[in-house]
Order: C-alpha cells, then structure tokens, then sequence
C-alpha cells in the first residue's frame, strides 16, 4: 500500500499535531483567484470586488442580488421578504427529487430562490429594485419567482417609485410544469399595472437572459439595458444552428449586436448603470433638474424660426 492510499504524505509526517487544524482549508478560499473567460488571466478576488466584478478584459461576470443592490444603490437600501409558495406541488422527481434540488440551491446561494427585492434611492430617487440570480437554478422562472416579481411591482405601485428590474436566467422552472409558464402571463399583467399607474419600468439586461423570461417580462420595459456582452434571447444559439443548419454571425444574441438591430436601447458597462439609470428615471418621472442623457439629446435644428423670422 502506498503513503498516498493511506491518506497520507511527506507534509504531514512533519506538520506538528493541531497545525492542519489552524490553516484549514476554509481559510483558503476556492475563488481567491478567478480566471477571466475572455483573456483567461487571473485576476485576484479582492481586485475582481473592487472592479465590480469586470475583468480587466472587460468581461462582466454574473453576480449576487447583494452586490448588485450595492452597485445600483446611492446607499443604504431595505431589501423586502420574498413570497412564500408551495415547494413542489407536482412532486416532481428526474435523478433527484425537486425538493432536494431547491435545498441544494438554498444552501449555495443561503436564498430561499431566484428572485431578491430592495428599495432605496438611485439619483435621490425612491425606487425598487429586482434581481433575478442565475446561481439559484439558473435564475429559473417558478411559482416564488413570479410571486416576486409581482410582489416587487406592488411595492413599486404602494412607493410610487419606478421598478428596476435585472434579468438573468435560463428560461422557466421545469420542475413546476404548466405551473411555471402561468408566470409569464401573470408578470404581464404586473407590468400593465404599472403603465397604468405611469410609472417606469427598466430592464437590465444582464448574462444570461433567455427562454420564458425574455418572452416576457424581459422584454416589456420603457426602456431596456444590457451589460456588455451579454447572451440575451429566447433559445441559445447552439439550438438555432442545429435547426436551421447554418452558422450563426458572430457575436449574435450579445447584447451588441441586439443594439444594432433596435431590441436594446443602450449598451452600459456595469460601473456607470446607477448614473445612467438616475438620468432615465428623472426623464420618465419627470422630476425637477431632469436633463436628457446625451445620447437622447437630438441635434440643434440648422436654422431657428421666430416671430423676427429666420435667423
């Protein structure tokens, strides 16, 4: 038998007893360093939070409803209870049950599912903010997901504050059926809500959002953001070319690429969405010292009539 099938090794012949327990292994993080997609340079964790969460090759890594209201806030923000809803009303079971997948993801991200809500200021401007987090089973739409959503709009209608919302997931809960897509009707019917009572409603776009979720909710904001490079559409393009037979141009589905083509409003690296959306929302709800973003503004006219004439 070897040292190694024993369970042991030089280290640990030499290491006095009770050491091994004082640098365990929770001291050393399995992120403290993170390799970038993009460049596959690693970048130090400490460095990655400072740059919130963007490599120095620009690439925009997914991130948690805490650190997104951190980056959106002016400040200080009031995060709400989700709804509760039944845990698995169709007793779904493939290789594992249901009710042990939601536990696992539970654990993981220490939520009680995908979608997280808070209100705060963005600008001096009261306001709600949504986040769906893709590390809770993809982001997946559900029964407690729609409930959220729906939660988040009251809240917004109770505030008269515009909604924000930040999309990210693979589509709808498989687990909860027919269940699951009922939430995409009912979102809509939140988001007439708010138009009704004029009040804004902004999607951030972030990576991934696809399936169900695009099919709704999604894609029926006053004005829609996307972070750079971000997957955005209804089936990945992997499924596209396998049924349409042909290869897909490049960087299709990004979120550039959805700007050319007129489904995304603007293109906004993750440090400057707090600014750009307290501009937006000033313009939309019309609050004093509103000016049009720049990129709004439309160019002066060649010549001005007035009642001297033309000058």
């Amino acid at each position: 038998m070897t040292e190694k099938s024993n369970g042991l090794n030089w280290l640990s012949k030499i290491t006095p007893p009770g050491m091994s327990k004082i640098f365990s292994k929770r001291d050393t993080p399995d992120n403290l360093w993170v390799k970038c997609p993009i460049s596959e340079e690693m970048v130090f964790h400490k460095d990655l939070e400072a740059g919130m969460f963007v490599t120095p090759a620009g690439h925009h890594m997914r991130i948690t409803p805490a650190y997104r209201f951190q980056f959106t806030f002016d400040g200080e923000y009031t995060e709400i209870d989700t709804p509760e809803v039944a845990k698995d009303p169709l007793k779904f079971r493939d290789d594992k049950p249901y009710t042990t997948r939601l536990a696992a993801a539970r654990k993981k991200t220490g939520r009680d599912d995908a979608m997280a809500i808070a209100h705060g200021q963005i600008g001096g401007l009261d306001s709600v903010v949504l986040v769906q987090n893709f590390a809770f089973m993809g982001g997946s739409l559900g029964m407690a997901a729609g409930e959220s959503f729906i939660k988040a709009a009251e809240l917004a209608l109770s505030r008269k504050a515009p909604l924000i919302v930040f999309t990210a997931a693979g589509g709808a809960r498989m687990q909860e059926g027919a269940l699951s897509l009922m939430q995409m009707p009912r979102t809509t019917l939140a988001v007439d809500m708010l138009r009704e009572a004029g009040l804004p409603y902004v999607v951030v776009l972030t990576d991934p959002t696809t399936g169900g979720v695009t099919a709704s909710y999604a894609m029926l904001g006053d004005i829609h953001i996307a972070e750079p490079g971000a997957l955005i559409g209804f089936a990945g393009p992997r499924v596209i070319e396998q049924t349409i037979r042909e290869k897909l141009p490049e960087g299709f589905q990004r979120a550039e690429y959805l700007l050319e083509k007129g489904m995304v409003d603007k293109v906004v690296h993750r440090a400057d969405i707090p600014a750009t959306l307290a501009r937006m929302l000033r313009v939309l709800m019309k609050k004093p010292g509103t000016s049009m973003p720049a990129s709004l503004t439309p160019p002066p006219p060649d010549h001005v009539v007035t009642d001297g004439g033309s000058h």
